[in-house]
């Protein structure tokens, strides 16, 4: 399979295509060495909550909100028969659902640098776990994101949370590593492919059991994704020419993404006041690095965000 396309490198911001253009090098020295490397299987079409731990994870996540009077016991209500029935009182008023936290793990990034010797990624995995998160992030990009698929591997296993792998996904053989990693899920990013490739890619991962996690950081890229039908789809708030995070980058473009998505808003998300806006806008789900990364108390800070 070709790397992204002429038309989307042309429009795609300069660190991805420096990023893809990495892997690619990294990727075409595992082939040169290892002919045949990996086995993809079939191309599959649209996966479900039922097939996948990661769609069912972000489902139940977003299925919550509202309270709900607790049912009678069996056999009807402990109150005397003699008891003169009250008038019952009005409805606890709806409270809107809290998207579910899909947690990030990762070395370091451009902005940050290397985060080796600040972090434990398997201790914060394990806090995740523990503290409310529905699902994981592990980055495994190795140049500028330090990140390793031995480190997904690592991470999955400490937490028992489905987790999805972040690429920057240029050949069929990282599907193959993220799917023995133990992830459940791929992240494509919209932006490095033309139409046809990404729809292509996404049915590889589906024959793989990996939900795909299609990225989109502005219309354009939104645009790739006329005429398939997807099951995630996520906005990055952050301008990666830029570094600069608005929230309103996914509120305004919400309204553009496939209607049968579960949706995602990625990057920026800082504290429960965000994620607040964010499932009023109408997302499922909220994928939240630094702000945990970096928080003196993790754990406090994601039961925050989750409302616990």
């Amino acid at each position: 399979m070709s790397g992204p396309g002429a038309g989307a490198k042309a429009a795609a911001p300069d660190l991805l295509l420096r990023i893809a253009e990495r892997r690619r090098k990294r990727l075409d020295e595992v082939r040169s060495r290892e002919p045949g490397t990996g086995s993809l299987g079939s191309e599959s079409g649209l996966l479900s909550a039922a097939d996948n731990p990661f769609l069912a994870a972000l489902a139940r996540g977003a299925a919550v909100g509202g309270t709900a009077a607790a049912p009678a016991a069996a056999g009807g209500s402990s109150a005397s028969p003699a008891t003169p029935a009250t008038p019952a009182a009005p409805a606890t008023p709806a409270t809107p659902a809290t998207p579910a936290i899909i947690a990030e793990v990762k070395m370091g990034s451009p902005r940050l640098g290397s985060l080796e010797g600040r972090l434990d990624p398997i201790a914060q995995a394990r806090i995740y776990a523990e503290n409310g998160a529905a699902a994981l992030s592990v980055v495994v990009e190795p140049d500028f994101f330090f990140g390793s698929y031995e480190l997904l591997a690592g991470c999955r296993a400490a937490s028992g949370l489905p987790a999805v792998a972040k690429d920057f996904v240029v050949d069929p053989l990282q599907l193959v590593w993220a799917r023995c990693a133990g992830a459940d899920a791929v992240l494509l990013i919209a932006a490095l492919y033309e139409p046809e490739e990404l729809a292509r890619y996404a049915r590889l991962a589906r024959g793989l059991g990996l939900a795909p996690l299609i990225e989109t950081h502005d219309a354009a890229d939104v645009g790739l994704l006329a005429g398939e039908p997807w099951e995630l789809v996520g906005i990055n708030n952050r301008d990666l020419r830029t570094f600069a995070v608005d929230l309103e980058r996914s509120i305004a473009l919400l309204p553009l993404l496939p209607p049968g998505a579960l949706k995602v808003a990625e990057s920026g998300i800082r504290d429960a006041l965000d994620v607040a806006l964010l499932a009023d806008s109408g997302f499922d789900a909220v994928l939240i690095g630094e702000s945990l990364l970096l928080a003196e108390d993790p754990a406090a800070r994601l039961r925050a965000l989750t409302g616990r």
